[in-house]
């Protein structure tokens, strides 16, 4: 078994970057599919999961660009398709919400159930009783869901308890429904505001209430590209603020 083994007396100095919030990148990298255009996210944290999820997009026909350190350019014009392959869908959690971003653009979509880390059982239902109260007829076969749609249409969506994952599907996939969404017992992390205030920058209108529309007049709007900003992940900004505490007598300055 690995073990870290720490050898404490040494005054704590110096200065630690605070890199972008992880759940709030692997939602907004498949967002970025409703814009149908070039999308720059900044501070994007270099881990496995965004990986993942960047590579899903270009095997799907997105052009990707790094553009520095944790700064890429996303275009997604040129998708076309709204299969996700089994081998990169099984590698990570965050896949899932390919469903409600392709289901949002296409009318139609096809992910394998999610693989990723094994922190325990992370059942979809809510996912697809979100799907389904938009119109979406949903199937499951061999460890692939099946999404399809003639239109989405607006409606109130009353999750049974409280699911990020469900709750960013259902922000994703109602981005394009016509009318009005309301989304009663959601979840209200900060990387799903990042997420709604992503969606918003493209044209959609997210309300503190989850109450959720696309304004007619602001079509056009929604499909230009969009510049995000990912905040910083509030766990590593703990643990180097708690650092800098326990040694309060010496520098110790995080930052974003």
């Amino acid at each position: 078994m690995e073990k870290f083994i720490i050898k404490g007396g040494t005054p704590l100095k110096g200065e630690v970057r605070i890199s972008g919030a992880k759940n709030a990148a692997v939602a907004i990298i498949p967002a970025a599919i409703l814009a149908a255009d070039k999308c720059i996210l900044d501070n994007v944290p270099s881990i496995s999961d965004v990986e993942v999820a960047l590579e899903i997009l270009s095997s799907m026909g997105a052009e990707i660009k790094i553009l520095g350190k944790s700064k890429i350019e996303v275009d997604t014009s040129r998708i076309c398709d709204g299969a996700v392959p089994y081998e990169l869908a099984r590698s990570t959690r965050g896949s899932s919400y390919f469903l409600g971003a392709l289901l949002g653009r296409f009318k139609k979509a096809s992910v394998p159930l999610p693989g990723g880390c094994d922190l325990g059982s992370r059942p979809i239902d809510q996912h697809i009783k979100c799907f389904e109260a938009l119109g979406a007829k949903a199937d499951i076969k061999h460890g692939i869901v099946d999404l399809s749609a003639d239109r989405l249409i607006g409606t109130q969506i009353y999750f049974d308890k409280v699911t990020v994952g469900g709750t960013i599907n259902a922000l994703l996939a109602c981005a394009q429904a016509e009318g009005l969404t309301i989304i009663e017992n959601a979840a209200k992390e900060p990387h799903i505001v990042d997420l709604a205030n992503f969606l918003n920058s493209m044209g959609r209108y997210y309300g503190c209430r989850y109450r959720c529309h696309k304004d007619k007049r602001r079509i056009k709007a929604s499909r230009n590209g969009v510049f995000c900003n990912t905040r910083p992940d509030r766990s590593r900004y703990i643990y180097g603020s708690g650092c800098g505490d326990l040694r309060r007598y010496h520098a110790y300055q995080c930052y974003t």
